[in-house]
């Protein structure tokens, strides 16, 4: 795969593709990544690539004339996609789909934005969540680096297939050594070599993660009926868990040790 980034930054790249998996998809050529300077394709002495915007306002407008000579000089049948924070929020099914592709092109906005005639340019825009940033060089990465780990060879396919959001659900938790820290212990049947038990184990805490945390998610997910036992499972200890919040909670209140507690089990999801 190819992937191009227009940018009127190319050296905020350098770190990103000297680093860690990057570097060693590009090193055995799974990717190929290349930050492109758009003030190269300004007519201008003096480089410039945006002007004040029509009509009065705050901010300068990059210019849609630079950035459609910059796409034209780089592509090569590229999927050409805008970063703005107006476009479809970034996810990753995006991401899955974009890794199937031979060559995209990431365009980074700066400054006020882009004239609007630059967006008759590209083939979709997208967004990696509903704030602003300073320019689209730190949205360009994410995906670049979302999409690169998918490829074949950038991981181990068994590195990634369990992550959040590729199967609907977020991740289960994960433990390493040592087995005991400061009282807490890994669960014991992650030591206990029954891959079947830890399986369903995992698949349990990803569904429990999901219920609380993003319950969106759940709506939107692919259930087995293993799944929706398990989700009664749940269910039964949550209710369990909230009633000690309730006789902490009319019992004990002065206790601090014990409103701490109250805390925690306030966040428990009650079915």
């Amino acid at each position: 795969m190819k992937i191009k980034i227009l940018t009127l930054f190319p050296n905020m790249f350098e770190g990103f593709l000297s680093e860690s998996i990057i570097k060693r998809a590009i090193d055995k050529n799974v990717v190929q990544i290349e930050a492109i300077d758009m003030r190269n394709y300004s007519l201008d002495k003096h480089h410039h690539v945006d002007d004040t915007p029509c009509g009065g306002g705050a901010g300068m407008v990059l210019a849609c004339d630079v950035v459609d000579r910059a796409i034209k000089a780089n592509d090569n049948n590229s999927y050409k996609i805008l970063m703005t924070p107006q476009g479809k929020t970034y996810n990753q099914q995006i991401a899955l789909d974009l890794a199937k592709k031979d060559e995209i092109m990431l365009i980074c906005g700066h400054y006020e934005g882009f004239d609007e005639r630059i967006r008759d340019y590209v083939d979709c825009e997208l967004s990696i969540g509903d704030y602003v940033l300073t320019g689209g060089e730190l949205p360009s990465m994410i995906i670049t680096d979302s999409i690169t780990r998918l490829l074949d060879n950038a991981i181990k396919e068994e590195s990634y297939e369990g992550d959040s959001f590729m199967d609907g659900l977020l991740e289960y938790p994960q433990y390493t050594r040592p087995i005991e820290y400061n009282g807490k212990k890994v669960p014991d049947v992650l030591l206990s070599g029954n891959h079947k038990l830890i399986n369903r184990f995992r698949r349990k805490e990803s569904l429990r993660r999901t219920i609380k945390r993003r319950p969106d998610l759940i709506e939107k997910a692919n259930l087995s009926k293993e799944d929706l036992k398990l989700i009664k499972e749940i269910e039964e200890e949550e209710k369990w868990e909230h009633l000690v919040y309730c006789f902490i909670y009319h019992h004990f209140p002065q206790n601090m040790e014990l409103v701490l507690w109250e805390r925690k089990l306030i966040n428990l999801l009650i079915f």
